[in-house]
């Protein structure tokens, strides 16, 4: 179900190397996309295994229409990290109230396209 709403661009697939393991996990992720070409996405628990993977390993690459793009993970914190929370419950509605309560980062492209 995650890969088909990845390839509808409702959400990412973001794949990140285990931080036990260090096996690449794939997970279905929501996001909101930011004027600079980021995504901002937020964990709904501190123990969500693929936010915790990038607290350890901040590459990882996302998946979606079809294009994958290997990305650098930013925690956020205070106003950029509330910021974060509240687009994302605008964007997904009430179920993702809960996102305030895990972790959020900015997803920044490893190697940003050129004009």
């Amino acid at each position: 179900m995650g890969a088909q709403l990845a390839a509808w661009g409702k959400v990412l697939m973001i794949e990140t190397r285990g931080r036990v393991t260090g096996t690449r996990a794939r997970t279905a992720i929501g996001f909101v996309e930011v004027a600079d070409g980021s995504w901002v996405v937020a964990a709904g628990s501190d123990d969500a295994d693929w936010a915790r993977n990038l607290d350890v390993e901040p590459r990882a690459t996302v998946e979606m229409e079809g294009h994958r793009v290997g990305v650098i993970a930013e925690p956020l914190e205070g106003p950029e990290r509330n910021r974060a929370v509240r687009e994302l419950i605008l964007r997904y509605g009430t179920p993702a109230e809960r996102l305030g309560a895990g972790p959020a980062f900015r997803l920044r492209p490893a190697h940003p396209e050129r004009p």
